[in-house]
């Protein structure tokens, strides 16, 4: 089971990474790990969940996207 913590951490980490700039170098990369995390979120909730994909993996690499973002914002 995945702690409640991790749902929160997710939930969180979909909401910034839809609102990274459309004109952000990093906009189709934070698209489609949106996108991971969703159908991850949608298995958790359904009871579905095949355990195929890697969310430590995923949450890393939102977080490594959030972070270029920023940066390519702030420059």
């Amino acid at each position: 089971m995945v702690p409640s913590e991790d749902i929160q951490l997710i939930r969180l980490l979909l909401y910034r990474l839809e609102r990274v700039s459309v004109d952000s170098y990093w906009a189709h990369r934070a698209s489609g790990v949106r996108g991971a995390l969703l159908k991850y979120l949608e298995e958790l909730e359904k009871g579905t969940f095949t355990g195929q994909a890697d969310i430590r993996e995923l949450i890393s690499s939102s977080f490594d996207i959030l972070n270029r973002a920023a940066r390519e914002k702030h420059c």
